[in-house]
């Protein structure tokens, strides 16, 4: 389908995308779900030893031949993915009320409810019973090192931030109360189920509620995010108590240059694209929904190191901050939705283009899905839904919603 519009090679990559989602009924594989193989749960034994844990993990996330079909792996939904999903029809729905002419490519605003609906109705019932509040999980089990194995349906703060974030703009696009106050609740889960490590002058959110992953800065600062909105609808003090210390124990915890680590802990060191991004999110959300701007200056640094580190001149991205492989499709994609959220995208337009028009030349497949990594030898060329899929779904429509007045791309 071809559109007469300036944009029309986003319009339709974005619509081949689409498409090949909705065909598929969200529903796909996942870089870390090969514990899901029907087959590896039949070994006997096996499955009890970590070590055969990992190598199972690591062997379908490394191949770049597909294993999943030979070994029995489901097509699944995974909550994230969906969140990922409705966050970006619900991106559609703003876009098309503030320009109608547009029903004609995105489709019209009841089609559109009808999906934001349908996603957040699968939401409601894929989220994790038995903690404080609302929560959501991985569909499969993954282990963590050799540390501790994460069972399938496990609630992340980083999972339940996506899905609740999303669920919160479907209430307002759709009225549905049950969507508000399911999403509402997950600070429940945040303030009561996660631990806190406290650091400097503030507190670290921990990842999950499994032991071993306290002091990771992307998931405090996403929990940082949906606290300030949940306290913004519900006045509830505890939650923008909560989401101030993490900020200050993350922010106190930057490098001069803007940079982050992944985590505190040595093994957790490296310095990486879209958990910067992740960060920035944390940031903004919290600034502009609290008011506290004395952490404006973390804001910058850390942009300015964003942009400066990890994109090359021609568009391609960097995974790391001093090494450009594996290329990962997340990093194209977060730096469209760090820019939109903190109201850069405009003025770092023409780098937006050139990484958007790299990735379609080289990450998107002819059959309308993105690459997961490339690599400097066999890249994995692999349809990953929530990975790949559902984060791209994300970041183009924002890249629509931000394009609707330009001649660009």
């Amino acid at each position: 389908m071809a559109y007469n519009d300036p944009n029309k090679r986003l319009y339709n990559i974005f619509d081949r995308l689409r498409h090949y989602c909705e065909a598929e009924d969200y529903r796909g594989w996942d870089p870390y779900d090969g514990l899901n193989s029907r087959v590896f749960k039949a070994i006997p034994l096996v499955g009890r030893s970590a070590v055969c844990r990992l190598v199972w993990i690591q062997l379908f996330k490394r191949s770049p031949f597909n294993l999943r079909k030979l070994l029995l792996v489901p097509k699944q939904h995974n909550a994230k993915g969906i969140g990922l999903f409705l966050q970006g029809y619900c991106t559609l729905y703003k876009a098309v009320e503030q320009q109608p002419s547009l029903e004609d490519m995105l489709g019209t605003p009841d089609n559109l409810k009808g999906r934001i609906t349908y996603l957040g109705e699968l939401l409601l019932k894929m989220k994790t019973d038995g903690f404080s509040g609302a929560a959501w999980g991985y569909n499969f089990p993954w282990q963590c090192r050799r540390e501790f194995l994460f069972p399938a349906g496990e609630p992340t703060v980083v999972a339940t931030n996506f899905c609740a974030w999303a669920l919160l703009d479907a209430a307002e696009i759709t009225g549905r109360d049950d969507f508000k106050q399911t999403a509402l609740s997950a600070a429940e889960f945040i303030v009561h189920d996660l631990r806190r490590t406290p650091h400097n002058s503030g507190t670290i959110i921990s990842y999950s509620k499994m032991p071993g992953n306290d002091t990771i800065y992307n998931a405090s600062l996403l929990g940082s995010r949906l606290l300030t909105r949940c306290w913004k609808e519900t006045g509830r003090q505890e939650y923008l108590d909560l989401a101030r210390e993490s900020v200050e124990a993350c922010c106190s915890e930057q490098h001069p240059d803007g940079s982050w680590t992944y985590g505190l802990k040595p093994v957790t060191g490296w310095i990486d694209s879209f958990h910067t991004g992740y960060n920035l999110d944390g940031l903004i959300a919290y600034q502009e929904l609290s008011a506290d701007t004395r952490f404006e200056d973390n804001i910058n640094r850390g942009l300015d190191f964003y942009l400066t580190n990890f994109f090359l001149p021609d568009g391609a991205p960097k995974y790391y901050h001093n090494t450009q492989y594996p290329i990962d499709i997340h990093c194209p994609g977060q730096l469209v939705m760090t820019l939109s959220r903190l109201h850069q995208y405009d003025r770092h337009r023409e780098m937006v283009d050139k990484v958007l028009t790299w990735t379609f030349d080289n990450m998107l497949s002819s059959k309308g899905y993105f690459y997961y990594q490339l690599k400097k030898g066999v890249s994995s060329k692999i349809s990953y839904m929530r990975w790949s899929n559902a984060f791209m779904f994300c970041a183009l429509a924002t890249a629509i919603s931000e394009n609707l007045s330009t001649t660009k791309i």
